[in-house]
This record gives C-alpha cells, sequence and structure tokens, in this order.
C-alpha cells in the first residue's frame, strides 16, 4: 500500500480511565537501581497490600524500601507527624545506613493531610541524611510516571560546576567503570579520544549494562558522558551548570526534562528514544548534530544489527499489532515494530507530551512513509470499552496490552502480550533490540508449536463447549 506524502499523524483524545498499576511501584526498580538509598512509602493500608501484592516476591532479599502506613487518626491529622516519621527515619539510619532516603508520598497533600515536603528540610537537618520527596500518586497516567516524579526531584540535588577537576572526575561513576583496571597512561589516551563538547547528562533508569553500552556508543562518537541521573549511588549524582546539555532515554520522563530546562538552566536535547535499532542510531545523530559531531559508522552498526534480528522479523513481518496503553513506551515501540515490518492499526497511550516525545513522533511518521504502511491513529486516554470494540473489527495478530485485559482477549482467540514486561526488559540500545523481538515473537511462536501438537483444535473445541 502506497502512502501519501501529505498524510499525517492523527491524534484522538478519549478520556477514559487509566488501566494501569500505581506509580509507586516504581519503587521496585528504582531502589535496585540506587544502591545506596532508602525508599519510605508514605500512604494508606491500600498502598500497602499494592506493594506487598505487586513485590512481595522480593521480600526475603532484604529491599531498600519499606510502608509507612498512615492510620484513620493520620489522615485526620490528629498524630505528630514530625515525631512519627522523626522515629521511622532514625530506624532506616540505624538499621541500613542509606545515603539518602527517599519518602515517596502516595497522596497528595489534601487527601493524607501530612505536609511531605514541609517536614521534610527540618528533618533533613536534624537527621544529617538529604532526603527526597516525590509523590508518586495515582493522579498520574502511568505507572512508570513514578521514576519521572523521583528524578525530577533529584534533578535539584544535582551538585554545580563549582567543585574541581579532581572532584568531577571521582563523581563521574560511569567514567570509573570505563577506566576500571587501565593505566594511567591508557586513561590519558581515552581521554583524548573525546571531542571538545559542553558537558552532557543522560536521564533514565536502567540497567548497568546497558549504561555501558549507550555510553561506549556515544564514545565511538568522540562525546563524553558526564553522568547518569539516576546514578548507581546518591553520592555519585552528576554535577549540572546552567548551558550543560541533558537527554532523556525514556518517553515518560518529560517532568525530568522540564526540570533540567527550569531549575537548572540546562539545554534539552530532543531526540528519539533508543530503542531499536533505528531509535537508536537517529538518538546518537541528534546528540552528535548538537555538539557539531560527524557521526562515523553508524549506518553500518544498524544494518548488521537489522540482519541479526533477520529469524525474529520474519516471524512479523506482515502482521499486525494494537497498542491498548500502559506504560508510555507505545509510541516507540509501534515505531520500531513498524520498521521490522509490522502494521499498526492504532497506538493508545494513557499521556502524550507532544513536545518531549516529538522527535519520536517524526520518526515514526517517516517510518510509515518509508515503509509504505498506513499511520496509525494515537488515542490519548483510550477508553477500553470502545478499544475492544475496534479490536473485534480489525482482529490484529497481536495486541500489546495490561495485565488486565490480557485472559480476556486470549479468550476470544487474539494473541496478546503484556506491556509491562517491556518496562522491566533491557530493550535500549543497538544490542538489546533482540530482546525486544523476543518478548512480541513470544505469543507467536507458542501459537506455531501449539498448532504443530494439534493443541490449537484442542483448545477451540473445549470453547465451543
Amino acid at each position: 500500500m502506497t502512502v501519501a506524502p501529505s498524510e499525517t499523524l492523527t491524534f484522538e483524545c478519549e478520556t477514559g480511565n487509566y488501566h494501569t498499576f500505581c506509580p509507586i511501584s516504581c519503587v521496585a526498580w528504582l531502589y535496585q537501581k540506587i544502591e545506596d538509598s532508602f525508599f519510605l512509602v508514605i500512604g494508606t493500608k491500600t498502598c500497602g497490600y499494592f506493594l506487598q501484592n505487586a513485590m512481595g516476591v522480593m521480600i526475603f532479599a532484604e529491599p531498600r524500601y519499606a510502608m509507612a502506613e498512615l492510620e484513620e487518626a493520620d489522615i485526620s491529622a490528629q498524630l505528630n507527624d514530625y515525631e512519627e516519621l522523626k522515629r521511622l527515619c532514625l530506624q532506616i539510619k540505624r538499621d541500613r545506613n542509606p545515603s539518602v532516603i527517599v519518602w515517596i508520598g502516595t497522596c497528595t497533600t489534601e487527601i493524607i493531610k501530612t505536609d511531605l515536603e514541609g517536614l521534610a528540610p527540618k528533618l533533613e537537618a536534624d537527621l544529617g541524611i538529604p532526603i527526597v520527596v516525590a509523590r508518586a500518586n495515582g493522579l498520574d497516567y502511568a505507572f512508570t510516571q513514578g521514576e519521572d516524579t523521583v528524578l525530577a526531584a533529584m534533578v535539584q540535588r544535582c551538585p554545580n560546576k563549582v567543585e574541581k577537576e579532581e572532584e568531577k572526575q571521582e563523581r563521574n561513576a560511569i567514567q570509573k567503570l570505563l577506566n576500571f583496571g587501565k593505566q594511567k597512561e591508557d586513561v590519558a589516551a581515552d581521554e583524548a579520544e573525546y571531542t571538545n563538547h559542553p558537558p552532557l547528562v543522560l536521564f533514565g533508569s536502567l540497567p548497568d549494562p546497558v549504561v555501558t553500552q549507550l555510553t561506549l556508543e556515544l564514545k565511538k562518537q568522540g562525546i563524553k558522558v558526564s553522568g547518569w541521573l539516576p546514578s548507581k549511588r546518591y553520592t555519585e549524582l552528576p554535577a549540572v551548570a546552567e548551558g550543560d546539555y541533558a537527554c532523556g532515554v525514556n518517553p515518560f520522563l518529560s517532568r525530568t526534562a522540564t526540570a533540567f530546562m527550569r531549575r537548572r538552566k540546562a539545554k534539552l536535547i530532543g531526540a528519539p528514544f533508543p530503542i531499536g535499532p533505528d531509535g537508536t542510531r537517529a538518538w546518537i545523530e541528534k546528540i552528535c548534530s548538537v555538539f557539531g559531531i560527524e557521526p562515523v559508522g553508524l549506518e553500518e552498526r544498524e544494518a548488521q544489527i537489522w540482519a541479526s534480528l533477520e529469524d525474529y522479523i520474519q516471524l512479523i513481518r506482515g502482521k499486525s499489532v494494537f497498542f491498548m496503553g500502559d506504560n508510555l513506551l507505545e509510541i516507540s515501540l509501534a515505531r520500531f515494530l513498524i520498521r521490522c515490518g509490522m502494521t499498526c492499526a492504532e497506538i493508545g497511550i494513557p499521556y502524550l507530551d507532544k513536545r518531549y516525545q516529538g522527535p519520536e513522533l517524526a520518526l515514526l511518521e517517516k517510518t510509515c512513509h518509508e515503509m509504505g504502511v498506513p499511520l496509525p491513529k494515537i488515542i490519548e486516554k483510550p477508553d477500553n470499552y470502545n478499544q475492544l470494540q475496534r479490536i473485534h473489527e480489525v482482529r490484529p495478530d497481536l495486541v500489546i496490552t495490561g495485565m488486565a485485559h490480557a485472559n480476556p482477549l486470549e479468550a476470544r482467540g487474539i494473541s496478546t502480550k503484556w506491556s509491562v514486561e517491556f518496562t522491566f526488559a533491557q530493550i535500549h540500545g543497538f544490542t538489546n533490540a533482540r530482546d525486544i523481538l523476543e518478548l512480541v515473537t513470544r505469543p507467536m511462536r507458542r501459537n506455531n508449536s501449539m498448532k504443530d501438537l494439534g493443541w490449537d483444535r484442542l483448545v477451540k473445541e473445549e470453547a465451543q463447549v
């Protein structure tokens, strides 16, 4: 099918309910990423039940988070909030000795009647431990935005550039990792490979191997990463000064991007996100263009990765995918799957910041034109009832959805994949594109195996009975 060049993306908003996890679930991956932190979730018993169910499998690992449950008297503001929080934080300091305590407020001040932002500075001075306050509550659109809230609060804690050069080198955790085991001469030789450009901070919580991969990809272009937010340790937060550059790696970090620009006067590099070979190449190229660097070898690098993915791509080429909307990764994943040869009728997304995701939207549109497929319709805050009607009409080969709708769709003969799996999988960078396709093709490979064994016929007969 040939697409007219004038065709553009269409956007709709249905104001449906948000069928996603609560943003306090961000604790599950942030406490593991920031190794010297402790997360204190402050909320009601309902919030405690959610954490207990969502992260109960980690209870035997002594995780660095806890729940401060508010009883009815607390919500009525009849108890001394400061003394109670001080008692809890003193216990945390004595038992765990963290470098930072992050208070996750599960509701607004009007609901829980506790002014966490007002209490934190005084308690921080009394304890001698930094206390970062983040409101990761159910008023957010998607559960991934809990990380956005925490990182936006941490932006204000990043040191400025008044420190000495030696201290800046010591603070750059990723650089220490890359230089580990090297002689001083080798380190000096590596430093000479970088071009002279303003400091660059990358933001987004990624596993350490992916952080290293993306840092090395930029190093090949002569670009030095000054630091990552969040860093592996709170004491190694990147230094940020006015005029420095910041670039995100995830589509759900619009508040963090705004905090860098407004609070630290940094310059934001708007780029597609490094998800899939195409997105990773576009991400690196945009950073290079800002610093006036001519990228080298990216076209060959991307072609090499695509060639290695061909066995997976054969399974999905010509098939269709439908996104119901859950974690704000939908547009980036849709763009990558369309480049793999799929079609996409609709991209549901809980919330869309067109400024922050503007470069990603432009790459999606360009990809559809180049692949000769219709542009998907983007539905913000989709109404799931209406979506189910549209799914019934178009009968897509795969629906990427939240956990609540997976089993009902499977019962109707539609293959599904949980969107939350993409949140926790390593999907960034060139080499991790294979992990995306491993997840996407798993339902199709499962169906093929069932056909070979004759189980699909048995399932249909049981469904008819």
